[in-house]
């Protein structure tokens, strides 16, 4: 699923060279729950970034689904984000304009899927979220846990290889984090893979196992 071979990530800081990932080698497989954490600046955000496509290492190799995507172009690097990853963010960035149905299918946009299969995927991932009665409300209209639960389908929408979690339940409070840790949980069980970064001991405890990065390295 996810294997990444001696990667480095480097930044220019002014006239310092700041190594933010420093030779990580890792694997994740298939319908794992995977949790990285680390204090700040410990590079599991820039990790996510890079495993999320939208950064490119320095150096080393990423395979995701077998595809060596550190070599590829920003257009096909957009195309993989799109065909077969998943977001899900801790500050939901769902576009207030639009209303639940919208902002789910809104991955679909650039896709070949048919607006009747998009509107069938939609209706039945906001079911499968407890939303039904929501669907037609503006994520203003909506708490925090709910517009988590919008998030949530819209990463499924395009039926992805992974979905990457950015601190997920990070504004949420203790109730709701539970709510959307068992949402995540379940769908794990269903046989999604899952790779999640957070700084908060009780919610990596719901991952099949935890990567603990320090200094651009892994811990353990």
């Amino acid at each position: 699923m996810i294997e990444i071979q001696s990667l480095k990530k480097r930044f220019q800081n002014g006239e310092e060279i700041v190594t933010a990932i420093d030779d990580v080698s890792l694997t994740i497989k298939q319908n794992e729950f995977v949790a990285i954490m680390g204090s700040s600046g410990s590079g599991k955000s820039t990790l996510m970034n890079v495993l999320g496509c939208l950064d490119t290492p320095s150096d080393g190799k990423y395979l995701l689904d077998n595809k060596d995507v550190a070599s590829l172009s920003d257009d096909e690097l957009s195309r993989i984000r799109n065909e077969h990853i998943g977001f899900i963010f801790q500050t939901f960035h769902l576009l207030p304009k639009l209303d639940v149905i919208e902002n789910v299918k809104l991955p679909l946009r650039y896709s070949n899927i048919s607006a009747e299969e998009a509107n069938e995927r939609a209706f039945e991932l906001i079911e499968r979220v407890g939303l039904s009665h929501r669907k037609y409300h503006k994520p203003f209209e909506m708490s925090g846990g709910q517009r988590q639960r919008v998030a949530i389908a819209r990463a499924l929408i395009n039926k992805p290889s992974v979905i990457l979690a950015d601190e997920p339940t990070g504004n949420l409070d203790s109730k709701t984090s539970s709510e959307i840790m068992d949402l995540l949980t379940e769908l794990h069980q269903a046989g999604q893979t899952i790779v999640m970064v957070t700084h908060e001991d009780d919610i990596a405890q719901y991952a099949q196992r935890t990567i603990r990065m320090k200094d651009g390295k892994v811990l353990n």
